[in-house]
């Protein structure tokens, strides 16, 4: 990774394709969730960053394993068993095309699967066979957001090599669109009053039935318009909003109850990786130190290459 190459990315720019997108990996999502048993922290939900795009890992089947892979450099969607597979192009267009032509392939495949049709976390949404509104599909601005994803994701990985104890994969979720890390303490947290718009509350209770302290990082929303890091701690220990954290540009959001770095500061800095590195560490020390993590069992030296951990 070099430290120049770091994608511009502009919310107002990509926010069509960034919308048509996220609904477009929400229908793959839904395909997933559907036939995978449930994984604590709905672990068995998300996509994962791949060297062109998001992919699902194989899913079960009552026709044999497949996997679902948006690639972004070729602008399909590949849908892959063991025999065969199609392939749909990512483009503009309605949500109803593409989800009609998702449930045609599967079907072709031998897929037979029935999933629920209503978007989740976004506002005002519309049942996918239903939504014909035309969208836009800019490949340019959907390359520069995967180019972010792939170093996103390398950074994060290195960050999850410090911790010993339960930790999350990185991985992107489609409701939120956003990719994260959580990081766990090892207790159990008081339920999550819930409340999640587009989130039943018995997944919101789920996923916060530990002690977490999660990061990550999206590419912006109409409420919060540009791309961003965030951290945020579950329960929020007291004196968490106030706690020092780095490089000195990041911010508590009182409103979202969660740390925040632009993500063009990273960008800009000497080492965009050190930069997001340092806000990961320090918000994660936070939420670790205030809430009396026991963190000589948790935590240890960044892993490196070919070399085992020292025990």
């Amino acid at each position: 990774m070099t430290a120049h190459a770091w994608p511009v990315l502009g919310w107002q720019e990509g926010r069509g394709s960034a919308l048509h997108l996220q609904l477009m990996t929400q229908i793959v999502g839904k395909v997933r969730i559907a036939l995978t048993p449930w994984l604590n922290h709905g672990w068995h939900v998300p996509l994962y960053v791949t060297p062109r795009g998001l992919g699902t890992s194989p899913i079960p089947s009552a026709a044999g394993p497949f996997e679902m892979d948006f690639d972004l450099r070729a602008h399909v969607l590949r849908i892959a068993t063991v025999a065969d597979s199609r392939t749909l192009p990512l483009e503009a267009g309605t949500v109803a095309g593409f989800y009609a032509g998702v449930m045609e392939a599967l079907r072709q495949l031998g897929i037979e699967v029935a999933i629920a049709t209503l978007p989740n976390e976004m506002p005002d949404p519309v049942r996918f066979p239903e939504d014909h509104a035309p969208r836009p599909y800019d490949r340019d601005w959907i390359e520069r957001f995967h180019d972010a994803l792939v170093r996103v994701d390398h950074v994060f990985k290195q960050f999850r090599t410090g911790f010993l104890g339960k930790a999350s994969p990185v991985h992107f979720f489609w409701g939120s669109f956003d990719l994260a890390v959580t990081r766990f303490s090892g207790r159990a947290a008081p339920p999550h009053p819930g409340g999640v718009p587009g989130l039943p509350d018995a997944v919101t209770r789920e996923a916060y039935s530990h002690e977490v302290s999660s990061a990550g990082f999206w590419p912006g929303s109409d409420a919060s318009p540009r791309a961003a890091f965030y951290s945020y701690a579950y329960p929020a220990p007291q004196g968490f909003a106030e706690a020092p954290v780095g490089p000195a540009a990041a911010r508590f959001d009182a409103t979202l109850g969660e740390f925040l770095l632009d993500y063009d500061t990273v960008r800009a800095a000497p080492d965009p990786e050190a930069a997001l590195l340092e806000f990961l560490q320090s918000t994660y020390e936070a939420a670790a130190i205030l809430g009396d993590w026991d963190r000589a069992a948790l935590e240890c030296a960044q892993g490196t290459a070919r070399r085992p951990r020292n025990v």
